[in-house]
């Protein structure tokens, strides 16, 4: 018996800034994105390096492959220019800015503290994904369903990245 594989109707790129970025995104990914529902999501990781690095390697990616969709999740804290965001913008780039660090974003988004310099978001983030932000199991304690509805109010970026898993 042959199976048939049904096209993907929408196709969607989301490129993390590095692997804390990359493994909530697939954590995302498994919770809003059903097989079969018509919609893929590649999520891909720009191994980190600074917003131009991200956009650059981005566009680097679509050269190779057609999306319908594509969106970057990047800190604010390195090469966030004028420059970069235009650059991003041309080339049909969505842009989730997590201000200044991917930690601080999500530490505002459980309405927690987040002060200090990345190292120290980054140290305060950790005991909410079981001081392993790699692992996408560990973001499921506190970015279910229902909380992340609450946090989409609270920050645009996770509201943007709803919308684009039609969530």
């Amino acid at each position: 018996m042959v199976r048939v594989m049904k096209k993907a109707k929408h196709t969607i790129l989301i490129v993390g800034e590095g692997r804390h970025e990359e493994a909530f995104l697939n954590h995302l990914k498994r919770l809003y994105v059903d097989r079969g529902c018509g919609i893929s999501v590649a999520i891909k990781n720009a191994r980190g390096k600074g917003a131009k690095h991200v956009v650059d390697w981005t566009i680097r990616q679509i050269r190779n492959a057609s999306y319908d969709e594509v969106a970057v999740l990047l800190d604010t804290d390195q090469d966030w220019t004028t420059a970069v965001q235009t650059k991003a913008k041309r080339n049909k780039i969505a842009v989730l800015t997590s201000d200044p660090c991917f930690e601080a974003m999500l530490l505002r988004a459980m309405r927690k503290r987040a002060v200090g310099d990345s190292k120290a978001l980054k140290k305060a983030f950790g005991p909410y994904v079981k001081r392993d932000p790699t692992r996408p199991e560990n973001y499921q304690d506190h970015f279910s369903h229902e909380e992340l509805q609450t946090m989409r109010t609270i920050e645009a970026s996770i509201d943007r990245l709803l919308r684009l898993f039609n969530k």
